[in-house]
């Protein structure tokens, strides 16, 4: 399943940006203006593992304040 995890951060917006990009679940991220600073596209088996993912990879890196997922349906 695919999935896209906008990420707000406190700062440090390179090293966050390096961080997702070196998951292997994140298929692409891209930086914004705005409220989010990152939207990153996930690809991930099921729901149970998505949340998994963003817990405890995402959410966990430093300086990442905010996240809010949007799942994929087509």
């Amino acid at each position: 399943m695919k999935a896209f995890v906008q990420v707000a951060t406190t700062g440090n917006e390179g090293k966050i940006n390096e961080s997702l990009k070196n998951l292997s679940e994140v298929q692409e991220v891209y930086m914004l203006f705005g409220e989010w600073d990152f939207l990153a596209l996930v690809e991930i088996a099921n729901a149970e593992q998505l949340a998994a993912f963003v817990v405890d990879k995402i959410r966990n890196l430093q300086g990442v304040r905010l996240t809010s997922t949007m799942i994929c349906v087509k």
